[in-house]
């Protein structure tokens, strides 16, 4: 038994190795199966593989040597596979950014797109290390919205809870007394006990469930649509305290490959383009678009994005800055601290958004509860009366 697990182990690590596998009957020679290209892993373990990375292609290291090395230090499950796989493609002749395209929900986009940019610079490591700080804080950021929503959800577990018990144990009991009697009930508690009486019936619930469903695919469907994601994305820009938090968001990312990549020596168009396709927003990808045939046009960035943006995307604050590090030659550098402006931004406009959802959440669902406590404590009030019939 021991010698079979050594056999087994030693397999294994030739797989990692050579990317072969033997099948059941022991024959060596077909190619190991990568992983699904649907494939997810936690935010915390792909901010590890870019930091490591980044540093040991900083020491000299060769990248499919680092990503073999780093891949065997990471505990078996997916992301190793993945890694490994990785390092198989590379080293059968592949380009690092083109190996990451077998994974898009592991590597997005502007992942791929700054590695893709790295690579024809040739500062690599320089890239991924900030390309490791930009994860970083985007999975920060991450965590402190779920940190903030944590308290809310758990009073409306709460809330739900109560109302299910009262309008399912507490409210029936009353009504039966009142049948019995031959009492009327309050119109408030004749109303919840019509909300009652429809969430218990079989046949409401399945027509419930089954419009919730249509109408999820509808929407689902409209806004994959032009004009669904249009007015989706207008909305998310529009709304307020949220729209505020979006745009800091996008623009602080936009700016931090802004400068990135005309600092790692990159050119301005390549970087607009991975600003374009690193934008989730409609809006944002034609500001860049338009930005990006301005400066073919012959004009700077900053008229570019004056010509072609909105003020509620960018502020002329912004434009100034952009037009000041263009006339000193220090794009990079200006854009950076821009970065760093609006991530400063973006952190209060996460405070005060969490600061206003615990309020309002607190005042919905007094307000849901206490309708419902009201409802069931108006025959209280009768029902000794009631009872003395």
């Amino acid at each position: 038994m021991p010698l079979q697990m050594l056999e087994k182990s030693v397999a294994n690590k030739e797989v990692q190795r050579t990317g072969i596998y033997s099948n059941d009957r022991g024959l060596p020679g077909q190619p190991a199966v990568p992983p699904a290209s649907n494939a997810r892993v936690k935010q915390a373990d792909l901010v590890l593989f870019t930091t490591q990375l980044s540093v040991m292609l900083d020491s000299g290291v060769v990248l499919s040597d680092a990503i073999e090395a780093i891949g065997e230090q990471m505990r078996p499950g997916t992301f190793q596979a993945v890694i490994a796989d990785l390092a198989r493609q590379i080293k059968n002749g592949d380009s690092f950014s083109s190996a990451l395209t077998a994974y898009p929900r592991i590597f997005n986009t502007m992942f791929v797109s700054m590695v893709q940019a790295s690579e024809a610079s040739g500062r690599m490591a320089e890239m991924l290390e900030v390309l490791s700080g930009y994860l970083n804080a985007e999975a920060e950021t991450r965590k402190q919205v779920k940190s903030a929503m944590i308290y809310p959800l758990v009073m409306l577990l709460m809330a739900v809870a109560a109302t299910g018990s009262l309008m399912f144990f507490v409210l029936p009991r009353f009504t039966k007394i009142y049948q019995a009697r031959g009492a009327a009930l309050p119109k408030l508690t004749q109303v919840l006990v019509a909300c009652s009486s429809l969430l218990g019936n079989p046949v409401f619930l399945a027509f419930a469930v089954t419009a919730g469903f249509a109408a999820f695919w509808a929407f689902s469907v409209w806004k994959h649509t032009h004009n669904g994601r249009k007015i989706i994305d207008w909305i998310k820009i529009h709304t307020p305290i949220f729209g505020t938090m979006l745009t800091d968001a996008v623009m602080t990312r936009s700016m931090r490959i802004l400068a990135t990549m005309v600092n790692t020596g990159v050119s301005l168009l390549d970087a607009l383009e991975v600003m374009k396709m690193s934008s989730d927003n409609y809006y944002f990808q034609r500001l860049w678009m338009h930005a990006d045939a301005r400066i073919r046009d012959g004009y700077q960035l900053s008229d570019a994005i004056m010509m072609s943006g909105d003020k509620n995307l960018i502020s002329p604050g912004i434009i100034q800055m952009l037009r000041a590090g263009e006339k000193s030659g220090q794009i990079g550098q200006v854009s950076d601290k821009v970065s760093v402006f609006l991530s400063k931004k973006l952190q209060n406009s996460i405070r005060t958004a969490t600061s206003l959802i615990e309020p309002l959440m607190i005042t919905l669902m007094g307000g849901i509860i206490g309708t419902i406590a009201i409802a069931l404590l108006l025959p209280v009030f009768r029902i000794s009366s009631v009872i003395s019939q």
